[in-house]
């Protein structure tokens, strides 16, 4: 007996937009680029060419460039070293912040009235600029690696506590079920239901943090808040741009190995 040759299944027909998706689709898209053409002479874009112009200041300064001096390798090593220690304190000390904030934020973890005011809490630590938390503890504790390290903590803090609150609202409810059907406190299914299953996330921006907040130590230096920063803008000041050329080159490396020792971490602990 010869079995029936098998029909190909019929291809389904493409998903079509209506009408009124495509019309939003023009709104949004036109808009954007409806702003784009409207800020050109906002931002002075116009003027690009004098990039290319051929003015002898920039020349003069590429040549600098090119030509980094690394007679004070010593002292700009220690002061990348210092900057990411700074980095490093202020991520440690924001995830010790971001932790009990990020669970106080989670509508899953807590009532409305705590998650609300939270949440102000952590808008307000993450729209003040980096800059400005760092004058402010420049002004309070002096000049300083310490007002770089406590910046980088109010910034940091209120950037995790929103990844850790968004991690722990999408968290498997069966776990943390499973652990209060054993008569267990909220503490226990916080501990037992709720970390294990976000510890994976919340070392991985962790990390993440750590990289941005290396480079975020050497703006603050800037301003006096310790590092690399405060030596890379006397240098910029007194336009001694080859000391400038080798301190972006020792921040470039050092960024880059802390990159590379973060994915490492990552492997081994995710």
């Amino acid at each position: 007996m010869t079995s029936a040759p098998l029909t190909p299944a019929a291809v389904p027909a493409a998903p079509q937009k209506s009408a009124v998706s495509w019309a939003m689709d023009v709104l949004v898209w036109g808009g954007v680029i409806a702003v784009l053409l409207y800020s050109v002479d906002a931002v002075d874009l116009g003027n690009i060419s004098r990039l290319f112009s051929g003015n002898e200041s920039t020349r003069l300064f590429v040549h600098d460039l090119l030509r980094p001096d690394f007679s004070d390798w010593k002292m700009f090593v220690g002061k990348m070293w210092e900057t990411v220690q700074i980095a490093l304190w202020g991520t440690f000390l924001a995830v010790l912040f971001g932790i009990p904030l990020g669970l106080a934020a989670a509508r899953n973890m807590a009532p409305a009235w705590v998650v609300t005011p939270v949440r102000w809490v952590m808008n307000l630590l993450r729209s003040v600029p980096d800059l400005v938390i760092g004058l402010l503890f420049v002004t309070a504790v002096g000049l300083g690696p310490l007002a770089g390290v406590l910046a980088i903590t109010l910034n940091t803090a209120g950037v995790l506590a929103k990844l850790f609150s968004e991690a722990v609202e999408s968290i498997d409810k069966g776990p943390v079920e499973g652990v209060r059907a054993t008569g267990a406190t909220k503490l226990h299914e916080i501990v037992w239901g709720v970390i294990p299953q976000v510890a994976p996330l919340w070392t991985s921006f962790a990390l993440y943090r750590f990289e941005s907040n290396s480079r975020s130590a050497t703006v603050l230096g800037l301003i006096g808040a310790g590092g690399i920063g405060q030596v890379l803008f006397d240098s910029m000041n007194a336009f001694n741009f080859k000391a400038v050329s080798a301190i972006v080159i020792i921040v470039v490396v050092a960024v880059t190995l802390i990159d590379t020792l973060s994915q490492v971490m990552r492997k081994r602990l995710l």
